[in-house]
């Protein structure tokens, strides 16, 4: 692809840097870009400074937060000892778009992969160990995709909880395997938390 312009091409290199755009495709939207008021391009320049100068992790559940504890922590009116776990903000914002679940969660910030050098270090899953083993947590729900990656780390989890005294239960797999939590609709996803079944169970038929 040549460009006429020096400006334009640094512009879509580093648009087609973001998943799922290609060079064509960050073409248009830099052209876009320009053909809007100024005033427009600098308001976006500005929410994605301020999105990486002053956005925070919830220091309880990991989640993306403008304040120190997340609203939904924060919640008196959330159910404070069934934690659903996660891989990140996305699957969070799913589940509490169906209206089926009222309460915490535990982001993990991914999963368990190998091949992909991310192990169980790299991931929120200490904090998440902790909290299980306190008197405040009755119920883990695995809230994780139906992978390969997902199934590890569910699976990881549990056999570092297998001397406390707490529930573990997985969504049912209305959820088909391979698929993303935030791609499921979401009366699927709402049925898959509220028949979740017991982890142990899902152990014996995989």
């Amino acid at each position: 692809m040549e460009f006429s312009s020096k400006l334009l091409e640094n512009a879509v290199y580093e648009m087609s840097q973001l998943p799922g755009i290609g060079k064509r495709t960050a073409l248009r939207l830099v052209l876009h870009l320009l053909r809007q008021p100024e005033t427009q391009t600098q308001h976006l320049v500005k929410a994605l400074g301020q999105l990486r100068e002053d956005i925070r992790f919830c220091k309880k559940c990991h989640s993306i937060s403008d304040i120190e504890i997340c609203d939904i922590c924060s919640n008196p009116n959330r159910i404070q000892d069934v934690i659903c776990v996660v891989e990140d903000i996305r699957d969070v914002m799913a589940i509490e778009s169906t209206g089926q679940y009222r309460g915490l969660y535990h982001v993990l910030g991914g999963k368990i992969s190998p091949m992909d050098g991310i192990g169980p270090q790299n991931l929120n899953i200490l904090s998440l160990i902790e909290k299980a083993k306190s008197d405040s947590v009755k119920e883990l729900i695995f809230a994780l995709s139906a992978t390969m990656e997902g199934d590890t780390t569910n699976f990881y989890i549990y056999k570092q909880l297998k001397q406390v005294a707490i529930k573990t239960s997985t969504i049912a797999r209305g959820i088909g395997v391979n698929d993303e939590l935030e791609y499921a609709d979401e009366v699927t996803l709402g049925r898959s938390i509220i028949n979740r079944i017991p982890f142990e169970n899902a152990l014996k038929s995989s």
